[in-house]
C-alpha cells in the first residue's frame, strides 16, 4: 500500500505543477547600444532575437518565468565617430549572445477577469558573448584575444582581460492578451542592464600601436584603429588618446512577441472573462 500511496502523491503533486506551468515562446529584434551605436533604436543595425522558456503562475499576479535566449547583436561607426572627443575609428563588431534568465513577473490586472494585462518583470541573467569584425578579405576575427588596447600586457598592468561570461540584470515589461484559456500573446520590451563595457571591445584609452603589434602582432594594432582603410583620414591616435567611454556601460535589448501555452487546464475547471475569453479558474 505505501508504494502505491506514495506513487498517488507524486503523480498528484506533478499534475498540480503542471497545471500552472507553461511553456513560452519569444522571438523579436535585438538592439545593441555603447560606443559603436549611441542611438536608442538603428533599425540598419536590427538583428534578430528568439528564445525558449517556461514559466510557473504562483497566483494570477505572480509568474515565475525562466527562459535561454540567442540574441545577434552588432554596432559599427563607420559612418562617423559617436563618441565625444575620439577620432573618427571606423570599428564595428558583431556577437552572439547566449544568456539564461530568470525573473519574476507581475500582472498589473487579473487576466483571468479582463482577458488582458500590462506586466512588469525582473530578474538576473548570465550571458557569453564573443565580440568580433571582419577583416578586408571577410574572414572573421575574434577581437577579445587581440587585446586591442592592450589589456594584459606587462606596459599596462591597469588594463585586465575582460571576461566573455558576464551577468546582467534584465527588466521591462509589456502587454499580453489571453486567446483561450491555455493561449496567451503578448508585446514585450526588455533590458538589460550590464556590468561590463566591452560588449563592443571597445571602453577605454588607445594602446602605443608598435607596443600592442609587437606583443599581439599587427592585425591587433590594425583592427584597434581602422581608420586608416578611409583614404583621408588622419594617423594612427597617440597612446593614451580616447578610444571610447568607460563611463557609460554597453546594454542591448529586445523587441517582440512572446506566445505562452499552458502545458495542463488547472483542474480541467474554465469560466469566461469579461472580454468573452475562457479563463481558468485558480
Amino acid at each position: 500500500m505505501k508504494p502505491i500511496l506514495i506513487t498517488s502523491i507524486i503523480l498528484l503533486s506533478l499534475n498540480a505543477f503542471s497545471q500552472k506551468l507553461h511553456f513560452d515562446f519569444y522571438g523579436g529584434a535585438a538592439y545593441y547600444q555603447g560606443d559603436l551605436q549611441t542611438k536608442r533604436f538603428d533599425l540598419n543595425q536590427t538583428k534578430p532575437a528568439v528564445g525558449l522558456g517556461l514559466s510557473y503562475d504562483i497566483s494570477s499576479k505572480f509568474i515565475v518565468r525562466g527562459a535561454a535566449n540567442y540574441i545577434k547583436l552588432s554596432g559599427s561607426d563607420e559612418i562617423k565617430g559617436d563618441v565625444k572627443g575620439t577620432s573618427f575609428r571606423n570599428l564595428r563588431f558583431s556577437s552572439n549572445v547566449w544568456e539564461a534568465q530568470l525573473a519574476l513577473e507581475y500582472n498589473i490586472l487579473a487576466i483571468e477577469d479582463r482577458g488582458f494585462t500590462p506586466y512588469v518583470f525582473g530578474g538576473i541573467a548570465a550571458f557569453h558573448f564573443n565580440p568580433y569584425s571582419n577583416d578586408s578579405a571577410g574572414n572573421k576575427v575574434f577581437l577579445r584575444s587581440l587585446t586591442t588596447e592592450g589589456q594584459g600586457l606587462s606596459q599596462y598592468p591597469d588594463k585586465k582581460l575582460y571576461a566573455n561570461n558576464q551577468l546582467a540584470i534584465p527588466f521591462g515589461g509589456g502587454v499580453k492578451l489571453a486567446l483561450s484559456d491555455k493561449l496567451q500573446i503578448g508585446l514585450e520590451v526588455g533590458l538589460r542592464k550590464l556590468f561590463t563595457d566591452y560588449l563592443d571591445d571597445v571602453s577605454g584609452n588607445y594602446a602605443d600601436s608598435t607596443i600592442l603589434a609587437t606583443a599581439r602582432g599587427a592585425q591587433a594594432a590594425n583592427f584597434a584603429y581602422r581608420g586608416s582603410e578611409i583614404p583621408g583620414t588622419l594617423g594612427y591616435p597617440a597612446e593614451g588618446s580616447q578610444r571610447g567611454n568607460p563611463k557609460f556601460k554597453d546594454l542591448y535589448y529586445t523587441v517582440g512577441l512572446k506566445v505562452s501555452y499552458l502545458l495542463s487546464n488547472r483542474n480541467g475547471q474554465s469560466r469566461k472573462s469579461k472580454t468573452g475569453c475562457p479563463q481558468n479558474v485558480y
